[in-house]
C-alpha cells in the first residue's frame, strides 16, 4: 500500500485565521460581491488593525466560485468544479508575484479553501480534508536556517490538532521540495503529544514530494498550488466576509451572532430594496431544528432546495431516497419592502414521471435580510431564520 503524502494533502484551508483583538471592528467599504466598472482591480478596504487587503477582479472570480462549495470540493458537482477550475486557470495565467518562493508573502499560516482529490490522495486527505467542521492549515517558513512546511488539521479548540511537518528546500522560484520527518496529535486533554503512526524515516522517497505555487497574489492574501500527485490547492490568508459566515455554519459555532455581524457589515453596501432572486437555493442552516412531521417540514421549506421561478412561481424540492422526491409548489407576491407573501398549496410525491398528490397548504411571509448572487439570509415560516446558498450554477446577474 502506498503511503506517499503530498504537502498539501494535510493542511491547507480556506478560512484563514487572523489574530484580531475582539474589540476591533471589521468594516468593509466595498463588498466583494459588487463589481466596479472600468477598473481592472477593486479594493476591499478593511479596518483590521489599520490593514488594507485587496483582491483583484480575477481573484474575486475564484472566491465567488468557491462560495457555497462544501467539503473543500469533496461534495461539489462537476459543474461547480469546472467553474472553480476555470477561475484557477485565469489566475494562473495572470500577473501574480513572479517568484513566489523568493517572496516574504508566502511565509506564515494559510488556510485551505478548496482542493481536488485524485485517486492517489493520502489517507489523511481522504479522512480529514473533506470535513467542513475541521479547519486545515499550512504553515510555510522558508527564511530561516531550518526551512519547514507544516500541515495542520485542527479538530476544534476543545479537542486539539494533528500536525505533520516536513523539511523544505527551495528548488526555484515556484517549487518547494519537501520530505516529511515527523507528525503528532496534540490533544487538549493530554499533557503530551501522541505520535502519528507513520515511520517517515523508513519510507525513503515515499515521504518526499514537491509543491509548486502557480499563483501568489500581490497582496499576499490568495495562493494557488499544485502538488506532485496532481492535486490543486486554493489557500487564503484573509477571510472574505461570506466565507467567515459559512465557516461559522459549517462548524456550528455562534451562527446567529455571525449572521448579525454579517448583516450589520453589509447594511450600507447592499441594495436597500432586496429581491427574492430567481434560481435554485439550498438551505444550509436554519435557527430552528425541525419539530413537525417530516412532510410538514418539507412543505414549509425547512429542508431541501427552493426553486424561485419567474412570474411569482416557487417550488420546494426535497430528496427522499432512490430518486423519490417531495415537491411543493406555490406562488409568492411582493407585499412590502424586502417582504414577500407565500402560498404553497400543491404537494406531490414524485418518482420519475409519476406523482402522487399530497393535500396540504402553507402560508407565510419571507423577509429578505440579505441577498447576493451566491447567498441569501431570510426569515420565513414561523419567523425562522434561514441561510441559503445558490446551487444552480446558472449565469448570475451582472
Amino acid at each position: 500500500m502506498t503511503t506517499t503524502m503530498e504537502i498539501g494533502n494535510l493542511g491547507v484551508g480556506f478560512r484563514p485565521q487572523i489574530a484580531i483583538n475582539s474589540t476591533r471592528k471589521w468594516r468593509c467599504k466595498q463588498f466583494l460581491g459588487q463589481k466596479m466598472q472600468n477598473k481592472k482591480n477593486f479594493l476591499l478596504v478593511c479596518s483590521v488593525a489599520s490593514k488594507v487587503c485587496s483582491f483583484s477582479e480575477e481573484e474575486n472570480g475564484l472566491i465567488e466560485a468557491l462560495i457555497g462549495i462544501q467539503g473543500r470540493g469533496r461534495a461539489a458537482s462537476p459543474q461547480l468544479l469546472q467553474e472553480v477550475e476555470r477561475a484557477v486557470k485565469v489566475l494562473e495565467g495572470s500577473e501574480g508575484v513572479p517568484e513566489p518562493t523568493s517572496s516574504s508573502l508566502i511565509e506564515g499560516r494559510w488556510q485551505l479553501m478548496f482542493t481536488t482529490r485524485p485517486g492517489s490522495a493520502s489517507p489523511i486527505q481522504r479522512t480529514f480534508v473533506g470535513v467542513d467542521s475541521f479547519s486545515v492549515f499550512q504553515e510555510v517558513f522558508l527564511r530561516t536556517n531550518h526551512q519547514r512546511v507544516s500541515n495542520i488539521v485542527k479538530f476544534s479548540e476543545a479537542i486539539g490538532e494533528l500536525k505533520v511537518e516536513a523539511l523544505a528546500t527551495i528548488k526555484d522560484g515556484k517549487r518547494i521540495l519537501f520530505q516529511f520527518d515527523r507528525a503528532a496529535f496534540s490533544f487538549k486533554f493530554l499533557p503530551f503529544k501522541v505520535p502519528y503512526p507513520v515511520p517517515f524515516r523508513l519510507l525513503g522517497d515515499e515521504a518526499k514530494g514537491w509543491l509548486d505555487t502557480t499563483y501568489l497574489s500581490p497582496s499576499g492574501n490568495l495562493r494557488i498550488s499544485r502538488g506532485n500527485k496532481g492535486t490543486t490547492f486554493v489557500l487564503q490568508r484573509e477571510t472574505e466576509p461570506r466565507q467567515k459566515l459559512l465557516s461559522s455554519i459549517s462548524t456550528g459555532t455562534r451562527v446567529e451572532k455571525a449572521i448579525d455581524e454579517f448583516i450589520s457589515l453589509n447594511q450600507n453596501v447592499a441594495n436597500p430594496e432586496l429581491e427574492l432572486l430567481e434560481g435554485e437555493w439550498q438551505m444550509i442552516w436554519s435557527s430552528q431544528v425541525e419539530t413537525d412531521s417530516w412532510l410538514e417540514n418539507a412543505g414549509n421549506g425547512l429542508m431541501g432546495n427552493q426553486i424561485v421561478k419567474p412570474n411569482g412561481q416557487l417550488k420546494f424540492l426535497v430528496g427522499i431516497l432512490f430518486g423519490i422526491r417531495f415537491s411543493m409548489t406555490g406562488k409568492y407576491e411582493k407585499s412590502g419592502s424586502n417582504m414577500y407573501d407565500v402560498i404553497m398549496d400543491d404537494g406531490a410525491i414524485l418518482a420519475g414521471m409519476y406523482g402522487i398528490p399530497v393535500e396540504m397548504e402553507s402560508k407565510f411571509t419571507i423577509e429578505i435580510l440579505y441577498t447576493d448572487d451566491k447567498i441569501r439570509i431570510s426569515r420565513g415560516y414561523n419567523k425562522i431564520l434561514f441561510v441559503h446558498v445558490r446551487v444552480d450554477g446558472s449565469n448570475m446577474k451582472p
